[in-house]
This record gives structure tokens, sequence and C-alpha cells, in this order.
């Protein structure tokens, strides 16, 4: 078989675009390679802190963010994702800027979700800084008709001390009590909730203890990222009759 080279690399086929950041990140983490049973790329958009991606928004960062989208699909890619799902803000944008899958944000699943579920039945959303999820960032990720319910982590010191405000350190286990008294106070609070999503990528190491809180499917960012690499790298089924 003849095959084709002109790149250094292979083998790597989902890119993520990572924001510029200093925080730990364990396994689960979008930014801990270990999270996924197959090789990832990693490319980060310097400058692009929590602060200007969540809290700002700056429209200054759709060009470097562009930009990375198509660095690394000419680094052979098959789908990129991002390390922040406050970037749906973007996804139109960086979509159409290059000529593979792009999938911003936790949040492309929130039509999945409710398209599984009974009509009765809504989508939780646990996001970073609820304040700051606006109707601009549902557009972006094509659900602003959507029955939603979202919570945000404002009230937790550890969370946000790390993710928000950009410590170099994290508390694991408080962070992990946190997530999951948010996740069961919404539920407890909205029982039409019939699945969550997990907006926050930093969340999805947490993920597990949610749906033992809660008792309800629970999307992420590492569901969202295993989706992409698995339409875009078929599998070669083996069997037998």
């Amino acid at each position: 078989m003849k095959v084709n080279g002109g790149r250094t690399n292979y083998g790597e086929a989902v890119g993520i675009i990572m924001l510029d950041t200093v925080f730990p990140r364990i396994p689960g983490d979008v930014g801990n390679a270990s999270t996924f049973p197959f090789p990832v790329r990693y490319l980060t958009v310097e400058g692009a802190s929590p602060q200007r991606v969540v809290k700002e928004v700056d429209p200054t960062l759709l060009q470097p963010f562009i930009a990375a989208a198509r660095r690394l699909e000419r680094d052979g890619v098959k789908a990129i994702a991002t390390s922040c799902g406050f970037l749906a803000v973007f996804q139109r944008e960086l979509a159409d800027a290059v000529d593979i899958p792009v999938y911003s944000s936790s949040l492309l699943q929130v039509y999945t979700a409710h398209a599984a579920l009974n009509k009765n039945r809504v989508v939780g959303i646990m996001t970073a800084r609820a304040q700051s999820l606006t109707d601009r960032h549902l557009a972006g990720a094509g659900i602003q008709h959507i029955p939603v319910v979202i919570a945000g982590m404002e009230g937790a010191p550890a969370f946000t001390e790390t993710f928000l405000e950009g410590k170099p350190f994290l508390d694991a286990e408080q962070v992990n009590g946190e997530v999951v008294r948010a996740a069961a106070k919404l539920v407890s609070e909205h029982p039409d909730i019939g699945a969550l999503v997990l907006e926050c990528t930093n969340m999805a190491p947490y993920s597990r203890n949610v749906q033992l809180a809660v008792g309800l499917p629970v999307f992420d960012v590492v569901t969202l990222i295993k989706y992409a690499y698995s339409t875009s790298v078929r599998e070669e089924f083996r069997g037998f009759m």
C-alpha cells in the first residue's frame, strides 16, 4: 500500500485548542492527554486566559483561535475541539475557517440530549459562571430554542480560584464536592431535568460522581471528544457469524 507524507507527525486524529492556563490538569481533564484512549494533539493560544474568554468574551481572540484551528488542520488532525465550553460563541467562525469538523463546546451536546428525552423533560447545564453564559453562547451552539436550566459555580471557592482566577493549584477533593453538590442542588430544584451537560471542561473529572449523585445521563467534553474521534476514525469490526 502506498501512502503519502508531507508532515512530521501522524496518528493524532483530534486536535485540541487550549486556553493559556497554569492550573493542574488531572486525569479526566481535557488538558491531560491520558484522559483519552487515543492520541490527541494540543495547541495553546497564548494570552487566551479564562478571564478573557469567560468573563470578557474578548472578540480579539477570534483570529488567534482561527489561526490555531488552521494550524491543527495543517498538522493533519481530522477533528478539532477546544478546552473551554464558552468558545461556543466562536463555533460558526471556527467551523467556517477550516475543512474539518470543529467541536468548540460541550454545549453542542445539549441538542442531542434534549432530542433523546421525553418532551416534558429539560436539559440541565452546569457551567463555570452562569452570568457569563449568555444567549450568544447558546446560539453559537445552536441550542437557543431548547428548554434548559443553568447552574454556575459562583459560590464554589475552590473551583473558582483555580479555574477562573487562575491559581496554579487544585484541591481536587474539594472541587469534587463543590461540583457534585451544585449538580444535586440543580436537579433537586428542577426535577424535570432529564440529563446534565457539563459546559466547563474542567468538570469532566467529576462526571462519574455527578452521575452517581443525580442518576441521570451526564455529557461533558470527554464524551464530546470521544464522539468526534469515533466519527473521524471509524473502527474496523472484527467478529464472526
